[in-house]
Formats: C-alpha cells, structure tokens, sequence
C-alpha cells in the first residue's frame, strides 16, 4: 500500500500526530510525507487565525499535487477559526488525482471550538474531487504528547 500524510503544522503538534500515523502506516507499506510551507504566512499566530477565518490560501513552497499513485492519503491541519490553515485550504484547492481513493482526515485543535466544522470541510471539498472514503480523528493539543492516546486514535480509523 502507498501511503501519503500531507500536513500543515504551525507550533509542532500537528507534525507530532503526522509522525505517528507514519510510525503505523509504514507497517502497512511505503509512506511518504509532505510538511505544508507557506511562503506568506504571518509570524503571528493571531494574524494566521485570522487569515484562517476569512478562508485565506497561502503561496506553497513547490509541492506535489498529484496524489493519483496513492492508495491513501492523508491530510492533517491545526483547526484555526473554525476551519483548516491557509497553507491547507490552498492545496486542498490544488490537489487532484483523489477520485475513489480512501482519505483520512486529522486535525490538532485547543478548545475544540470549530473541529466538525473544519473536518467537515475538508471532507466536502474532497468528496467535491471524487475521494470516496472517509476517516477521521482529532488530537487536542493537550494530549499531543501523548503516544498511546495518539496511536489509540489512529488506530480506531486505520
């Protein structure tokens, strides 16, 4: 099975979760990651919140879009103002080759404010690009340091 983690990650935890979910899916087959960087970002997290609020995309590093070689593929983000990073929402726009392929879906989130909200999303636009199926779990920051709880999660969507 080849396997792709895609993922945005501002303070580190969403990039804690993605190594962990490589950690088990390397047992299954070949993964590959891709961090998200945005070009534009604020250095501020505040000013990414809001950039994140109004649906902003940032400008990517050079990435690849084309996920069609891939039997899964995984999308990772810190949920900010209800919704996924702008480094996300702009590949999520780029991205193709996901038509019929299994998806899975994580975020890393504070006060759980807004992360069906952001899930939903994602998963609309995805469903919108042909993926079919679904999986999802989210890890809040609190407990990112957390292996067991973390690979416990993992584990119900794998």
């Amino acid at each position: 099975m080849q396997s792709i983690i895609i993922y945005y990650s501002y303070s580190g935890n969403t990039k804690k979760v993605a190594q962990m979910l490589t950690e088990l899916l390397a047992q299954k087959g070949e993964v590959q990651q891709t961090e998200l960087v945005g070009l534009d970002e604020s250095k501020f997290f505040f000013g990414q919140c809001r950039r994140a609020f109004l649906r902003k995309r940032a400008t990517l590093q050079p990435v690849n879009f084309d996920l069609s070689e891939f039997d899964l593929i995984c999308f990772g983000t810190p949920v900010w103002a209800f919704g996924p990073a702008p480094a996300m929402n702009a590949y999520l726009d780029k991205c193709f080759g996901t038509e019929g392929k299994s998806v899975i879906l994580f975020t890393t989130y504070g006060s759980g404010t807004g992360n069906e909200r952001c899930l939903n999303y994602m998963q609309d636009i995805l469903a919108k690009k042909g993926a079919k199926q679904f999986s999802r779990f989210s890890i809040q920051q609190f407990k990112v340091n957390d292996k067991e709880f973390v690979l416990s999660k993992i584990k119900e969507v794998l």
